[in-house]
């Protein structure tokens, strides 16, 4: 059985975490600390509009001495964001996120945000697609 974007939001959820992109980063990244969260989703006027990792925030505002409190979201963030839809596979999931060196990627269907999957949900996809087609092999050498 093929795993699908799908798949993986019905087990972990559809919840988005976002902020705006005239937030301040020290803002975004207080709401990435109290969530545990690696990248936050940029909305402006109810759109997609980016995506700010850490990797943004250790590129774009230590490394060039900018202050946080007084840097806009929409300075640092990614705003060419790679999206999925729900029905694709965890394995096209995994060719974007290794091909662009990327960890979240934003799930949209018709135009909307639908959730987000992570790296390690993508891994989780996976195994759980390995431990299936192992468990059909072993019922097939054993009948």
């Amino acid at each position: 059985m093929t795993k699908t974007v799908a798949n993986l939001l019905n087990t972990k959820g559809t919840d988005v975490w976002s902020i705006d992109a005239d937030a301040t980063v020290f803002e975004a990244l207080q709401m990435m600390a109290d969530k545990n969260l690696g990248a936050l989703i940029v909305m402006e006027g109810g759109d997609l509009a980016g995506i700010m990792s850490e990797r943004d925030y250790a590129r774009k505002v230590i490394l060039l001495d900018r202050g946080s409190r007084q840097t806009k979201v929409r300075d640092i963030m990614t705003s060419d964001v790679i999206t999925v839809g729900p029905n694709q596979s965890v394995n096209e999931c995994m060719e974007l996120m290794t091909n662009h060196r990327i960890r979240h990627l934003p799930v949209v269907e018709d135009g909307s945000l639908q959730g987000v999957v992570s790296i390690g949900d993508v891994v989780k996809g996976v195994i759980a697609q390995q431990e299936a087609l192992i468990i059909q092999l072993e019922q097939y050498i054993t009948s």
